[in-house]
């Protein structure tokens, strides 16, 4: 599941998640894109687990109502034009 689905579904509402491919908005440094690979009410059960894995490069965060879910960027028509330049 993706982090702006996770966010959408509510499930993960009062959990850590730990995300992989994880990018961040540059202004406000909140997720905005992210693979969900695990989640827990307990950040010692999580981390656990993510080590005992091996994916000690994971993003983990806490999921509650305020994070920002930022939209697939959308080229336009000038952006397009540059790039054909």
């Amino acid at each position: 599941m993706s982090w702006p689905e996770a966010l959408r579904s509510g499930r993960f509402r009062g959990f850590w998640v730990a995300l992989d491919n994880c990018r961040f908005d540059k202004t406000t440094l909140q997720p905005v894109e992210g693979d969900v690979v695990d989640a827990d009410e307990d950040l010692t059960e999580l981390c656990a687990r993510m080590q005992e894995k091996g994916r000690t490069s994971c993003s983990i965060l806490f999921c509650d109502e305020d994070v920002l879910v930022q939209s697939p960027a959308v080229r336009t028509d000038a952006a397009e034009r540059h790039v054909e330049s």
